[in-house]
């Protein structure tokens, strides 16, 4: 098949071996812009970097310093110079992103900041699933609260979310509590309308079918608009991790006490861009992870729509997914209306969890022996 054919596909070693060249001149078009925008910067002895206000310990004091000589000085500093170093400031080299990792993990705990950055986002999507799928299943399959409602969902879309961080600071605090309200309203804003749409996107066939089964309204939505809704919202779910990490970097603005993107911030405003970079790398690979584990719980919990048949072991993968997810939700509720239990689930957790864990990997075991007998 032509690779200029329209929509055609690609084979696995055609996708693989395209991949790798696309990566390679990613990396060399970073590189060369690094190096069209590079200088090089003369080393001085005794050139003097901060502003004039810091060589006094007291800004109240009055300390009068001769611009005018400073710049001639400087001025013929730099043109007598005969060492040079090369810098990049504006675009740092992959080199030199790749290469200061060490120094993020050991001085900047970029690992631990990067966990509470995670946590705080599977925090705040737990909420705004909890909250946008009931409220969205209200509005969409009853006239009363569609017409109440509908049109204020849709309006919600619309609010420029930056501009109320205030506001959840006065209703919520400075604390992570603001954080995790602020990243579920901005999830909740997206979702709700979605969850109203995949509800009228249900084919009639379904509900006729099961009309003249003699079903009832909750029989109706059990059998039929729940999964498919839920099969749908699945994909939306995925797209919207993405728009949980924007808000992330604004919540943690706010009172910074760590997280990676008060650590982006911390970098930019020190210059160092390299770091700022990298952090960027961080979250771009944890986003793309998230979006694995998202396919992966696609494909475990809805298999119709991956799977032409029932296979051994679907049932074992689902319990599991559900029983980890059901852990997490565990988690997110103690620590939010029983603190005073988080002894015992700290120590109950990691046991579900590795439970869960077990159970999926007793489901994929059982899953491959299927295929291949």
């Amino acid at each position: 098949m032509s690779l200029f054919t329209l929509r055609g596909g690609l084979s696995r070693p055609q996708s693989i071996a395209l991949g790798i060249a696309g990566l390679i001149l990613f990396f060399l078009a970073w590189w060369g812009l690094a190096e069209f925008y590079s200088e090089q910067k003369p080393i001085i002895e005794g050139y003097e970097t901060r502003l004039p206000s810091a060589f006094a310990d007291d800004d109240s004091l009055a300390v009068h310093i001769d611009l005018d000589s400073l710049a001639r000085a400087d001025s013929a500093a730099f043109a007598n110079a005969k060492v040079f170093e090369k810098v990049y400031p504006l675009l740092p080299p992959p080199q030199r992103v790749f290469t200061s990792y060490p120094g993020l993990i050991q001085k900047d705990e970029l690992l631990k900041n990067t966990w509470r950055s995670v946590w705080l986002n599977i925090q705040g999507y737990f909420w705004a699933v909890l909250i946008s799928i009931p409220l969205g299943f209200l509005i969409g399959l009853l006239p009363l609260f569609r017409g109440l409602f509908s049109k204020q969902v849709d309006a919600l879309r619309y609010l420029p979310l930056t501009a109320l961080t205030g506001v959840f600071i006065i209703w919520f605090g400075i604390e992570d509590q603001m954080k995790i309200a602020f990243l579920a309203f901005g999830i909740i804003v997206y979702l709700l309308p979605v969850v109203v749409q995949r509800i009228d996107e249900v084919q009639d066939v379904y509900l006729q079918t099961v009309y003249t089964l003699g079903a009832k309204n909750w029989q109706t939505i059990k059998s039929v608009y729940i999964p498919a809704v839920m099969s749908k919202l699945m994909d939306d779910i995925r797209v919207l991790t993405a728009i949980s990490w924007t808000y992330i970097i604004i919540a943690e603005l706010l009172n910074r006490k760590g997280g990676i993107g008060s650590l982006i911030y911390l970098k930019a405003r020190q210059g160092k861009l390299e770091g700022m970079f990298a952090a960027l790398i961080v979250i771009i690979l944890i986003g793309f992870l998230q979006d694995r584990i998202f396919s992966y719980f696609d494909k475990r919990l809805f298999p119709h729509k991956h799977l032409k048949s029932v296979r051994e072991g679907l049932k074992e993968t689902e319990y599991g997914i559900l029983a980890l997810l059901g852990t997490v939700l565990l988690l997110i509720l103690q620590s939010e209306f029983v603190p005073s239990l988080s002894g015992i689930f700290a120590t109950l957790a990691p046991v579900l969890i590795v439970t869960s864990i077990i159970i999926i990997l007793y489901g994929e075991f059982k899953l491959f022996q299927s295929k291949t007998q």
